[in-house]
């Protein structure tokens, strides 16, 4: 019998697929029925197994939380009401400001794993570079690491190290940087054990985070 997730990665990849064919909330009200029973609460199953698993890589609470089908449109060209992907995620307990967790991504397209904290708030961000300015090495070796074993890193967002950090400095493109996420993408046949064995391996990088003290 399939397990849990493979279930729930083959029923998502199905039913987006067909739903990205009819974006519409007629076809939508249609099929909402058929979305809970395969799509959400396999997935929140999902994320109620994982927390476990994820609650020995680090120390805390380990929050879930199953990303709305429905898109903000308010502001958008593109006015097709529902996404055509499927995301979820855990949130590591944080004494700090930063709020870092750990992803799961299913698209007909693409399947993903990831963590990190995409967008530091302010308070986030007065930690994050007086860290790296101080301190940084420990955090260059983890995006090292992560680099060489398949992990992708965006670049950093800023075009110039903010002031009042010099721009020759050893980590200026750690100061550069709006918020970190590390990615690695998977397929069909990702299991559970390979999915927490992943998350273990974004373990530093999320324990980096989680320690950023305001």
């Amino acid at each position: 019998m399939p397990s849990l997730l493979t279930r729930l990665i083959h029923d998502a990849q199905a039913f987006l697929s067909e739903l990205a064919d009819e974006n519409t909330r007629e076809v939508w009200e249609a099929r909402k029925d058929e979305y809970k029973e395969r799509l959400k609460d396999p997935a929140l199953q999902l994320l109620d197994e994982m927390i476990g698993p994820l609650s020995r890589e680090i120390t805390g609470t380990v929050g879930t939380k199953l990303f709305r089908p429905h898109r903000d449109i308010r502001f958008s060209k593109d006015k097709t009401p529902y996404h055509t992907h499927f995301h979820m995620m855990w949130t590591a307990p944080s004494e700090g400001p930063a709020k870092p967790a750990w992803f799961f991504g299913i698209s007909p397209s693409y399947m993903t794993l990831g963590a990190g904290q995409s967008d530091f708030d302010k308070a986030t961000m007065a930690a994050w570079r007086e860290r790296v300015a101080t301190s940084g090495e420990d955090i260059a070796a983890i995006m090292n690491s992560l680099t060489t074993n398949g992990f992708r890193i965006s670049d950093p967002a800023l075009k110039r190290v903010p002031a009042p950090y010099p721009k020759e400095h050893t980590h200026e493109a750690l100061l550069r940087r709006r918020g970190l996420t590390a990615w690695r993408d998977t397929d069909a046949g990702l299991t559970r054990d390979q999915m927490g064995q992943v998350f273990a391996t974004l373990t530093p990088l999320m324990s980096a985070l989680a320690d950023l003290r305001a």
